[in-house]
């Protein structure tokens, strides 16, 4: 992250107007700071026209994970020795998706960059791991007599499929014009939850997902995250804010 704000700020240094270099200046600090979310709140919604003209906008999400991480280990220590913990986790999770609702209608900006409204989001693969790990117990304290951690081998198939599913009609759908993250984010969350909760039984994950060329995809993916945006921003801007989709899958590429 550090030589990609680096590179941008060299680019930016050379192309962009005294205004637009400064504004670059404070989301590099913000996005370094993992306070990129919060310094966009104020600023426009993600999907605009304006939004093109952040190279550094993607960061936001990075702020959002870490600003989580912080929080959740703390609030872990709070509630662990509560018998009903999980039940905590679902209350946590169901308030914050409760909160993005309501935001996306009146605030769509805040429901957005909001960590109190993104929560749920990640809170869902927090307890997902609970529900592994307390399965993974049971069968240990019950030499192999307890629940099974992941569901037997046709279920493991429908629910790896329905999260397949959920995942690919949301790449379709989902747009600037919904109000997102609101209900529209239960779609790529709880696609993700099922196929990682099928386990490596299920045809898709062991066959699918684990080709070769996947995971080199998984392996490169946080580092194409973190190029994607300023690449395609260079684009925008060379083209006069009109990318050609050959242009931006060469850039991608």
């Amino acid at each position: 992250m550090a030589v990609v704000i680096l590179v941008t700020l060299v680019y930016g240094w050379f192309r962009l107007s005294p205004d637009a270099f400064a504004s670059l200046g404070w989301h590099s600090l913000s996005g370094a700071g993992f306070l990129a979310n919060i310094a966009l709140w104020g600023e426009s919604g993600y999907f605009d026209a304006a939004a093109e003209t952040k190279p550094l906008l993607h960061l936001w999400s990075l702020g959002i994970e870490e600003q989580f991480y912080l929080v959740w280990p703390i609030l872990l220590v709070l509630i662990w020795r509560i018998r009903s913990r999980l039940l905590v986790g679902v209350l946590l999770s169901t308030l914050s998706f409760a909160a993005s609702l309501y935001l996306v209608k009146v605030d769509s900006i805040q429901a957005f960059y909001s960590p109190l409204s993104r929560a749920w989001e990640l809170l869902v693969g927090c307890l997902l791991a609970y529900w592994h790990f307390r399965g993974n117990m049971h069968i240990q304290s019950s030499s192999g007599l307890g629940v099974a951690v992941f569901p037997r081998e046709r279920a493991a198939d429908a629910l790896s499929l329905l999260g397949m599913c959920l995942i690919t009609i949301a790449m379709f759908v989902i747009d600037h014009a919904k109000l997102f993250p609101g209900a529209w984010a239960l779609m790529p969350t709880l696609g993700a939850a099922f196929i990682i909760a099928a386990g490596q039984q299920a045809w898709i994950n062991r066959v699918v997902l684990s080709n070769v060329s996947m995971v080199w995809i998984g392996l490169i993916s946080f580092q194409l995250y973190l190029w994607h945006w300023p690449v395609l921003f260079v684009v925008r801007e060379a083209s006069d804010g009109m990318p050609s989709t050959v242009g931006s899958l060469m850039a991608i590429g």
